[in-house]
């Protein structure tokens, strides 16, 4: 805030009316149009920015879902190779056990 301005003095009656009548506003035909064209611009860009984040949820889900699928096989084959690697040695079916090491 610059130090030089003075704030706006209030010319105020006993009653509390003011002295001077308001400053009338700007509504010319050109204040109205840039007035819509903005109100239209930030809907414009609410809605860009809405699709955007859509897009990228999208982006990230087809990226997501190949290693989705990737992990899910290797789990299976790793499972797989284990329960025949199993058989052959000779060891029941219910008698495979899964440990799963949490670090």
């Amino acid at each position: 805030m610059d130090p030089h301005r003075r704030p706006p003095v209030l010319d105020m009656t006993p009653e509390g009316e003011f002295r001077d009548p308001e400053p009338s506003r700007r509504t010319g035909t050109f204040d109205r149009l840039l007035e819509r064209l903005g109100a239209w611009g930030v809907l414009v860009a609410a809605a860009t920015g809405g699709l955007m984040l859509a897009g990228l949820a999208i982006l990230a889900i087809g990226i997501l879902v190949p290693v989705a699928i990737v992990a899910g096989a290797l789990g299976a084959g790793s499972l797989w190779w284990r329960s025949r690697r199993a058989r052959r040695d000779g060891v029941p079916p219910q008698a495979v056990r899964f440990v799963f090491i949490r670090r």
